[in-house]
């Protein structure tokens, strides 16, 4: 009877179980330590009698698409770096020393500088290598420097009315971005260290659920959008869009169109996540991604016409159409592009 019971699991909990097993495995491509050790060192403790694969302690999983995207953006406001496995920590996505939202343009003043005031950033890319950050613009010359730069001052930011720390990345960096930028006045790059206290999104804003802490991120550490959705928003537009415009940090196929919206609690391998609120845009989506030419209308325009909020819900997103969710990492773990997501229905 006991053994009845440890065997009798849906096909969803298997599928899950080897997902699971799949990201762990990925550890290893993420430069952890291996679990083995040699040969020589090894010592016989005992024999494998039993393998168990343990259902969801509660719930039940339903397939409601894959992940075809993964998407980091280490610059705030710069070009994403698609990546194949991320570690998805509480902070958002992070694969080795890059991360999700934890470089940050700023004024001398410590104020956030975005795509809003600055459309060109969107052509920025900034990428890791060998402990150096690069830094690369059109027309410019590649910048590297140390990712570390204890020396370097702990300055104070400010970042949608809140209070933020960031580690300044030099004078030869300052330089770099007030050359691209082409402004009479000087910028700075900051980067988010761990030991830095994150900030909530919430604090000062009607958000009902709380948002998990973060870096320079707007709102939630995740951003999910669906192909699906986007394809939705182009069949109504002159010119197509794609995901990337939309800055998202994962990408599901598979589903219908705004199927997102209805999934309050997903499982992507061994990563839970839960839904915070959705993603009110602005006009940072009319900027085009590969030329930086900003309009200020589509698809803005074409969202606001059927994608608005609720009428309860406006005093949480105003006027903002919504695309996309944003979601709070309940388990870490690791993602990868063609991990199945399932849905929790309880």
């Amino acid at each position: 009877m006991e053994s009845t019971r440890r065997l009798s699991f849906s096909s969803s909990s298997l599928l899950l179980g080897a997902g699971a097993a799949a990201a762990a495995l990925g550890l290893v491509g993420l430069g952890y330590k291996y679990l083995w050790k040699k040969p020589e060192e090894a010592v016989r403790v005992g024999v494998v009698s039993k393998l168990l694969i343990h259902p969801l302690k509660s719930g039940k999983a339903v397939r409601v698409g894959v992940v075809s995207k993964l998407l980091i953006h280490p610059l705030k406001s710069g070009k994403a770096v698609s990546v194949a496995l991320a570690e998805c920590q509480p902070k958002g996505l992070k694969l080795g020393d890059l991360q999700d939202r934890h470089w940050l343009v700023v004024t001398e003043d410590g104020h956030m500088v975005t795509a809003r005031q600055q459309p060109r950033l969107v052509l920025v890319s900034l990428t890791c290598e060998g402990g150096r950050v690069c830094l690369n613009g059109p027309d410019m010359e590649e910048l590297r420097f140390p990712i570390k730069q204890a020396d370097n001052r702990v300055t104070g930011c400010r970042l949608f009315g809140e209070d933020i720390q960031g580690r300044d990345c030099g004078d030869e960096t300052s330089r770099w971005l007030t050359r691209y930028l082409g402004e009479e006045n000087t910028f700075r790059l900051v980067h988010f260290e761990p030991q830095m206290k994150g900030r909530k999104a919430e604090e000062s804003k009607p958000f009902p659920p709380p948002t998990e802490e973060v870096a320079y991120a707007g709102m939630g550490p995740v951003m999910l959008l669906s192909e699906s959705s986007v394809k939705d928003l182009s069949s109504k537009l002159e010119q197509e869009v794609t995901v990337e415009r939309f800055r998202p940090n994962i990408v599901v196929s598979d589903c219908e169109a705004f199927d997102e919206d209805s999934w309050e609690e997903i499982q992507i391998g061994s990563v839970r996540l839960q839904r915070a609120m959705s993603c009110g845009r602005c006009s940072i989506i009319t900027i085009n991604p590969e030329t930086g030419v900003y309009t200020r209308k589509e698809p803005l325009e074409t969202l606001k016409g059927y994608r608005v909020c609720k009428p309860s819900e406006r005093h949480i997103y105003k006027s903002s159409p919504l695309f996309g969710q944003l979601h709070n990492v309940k388990t870490t773990g690791i993602l990868q592009v063609g991990d199945v997501v399932y849905k929790i229905n309880r």
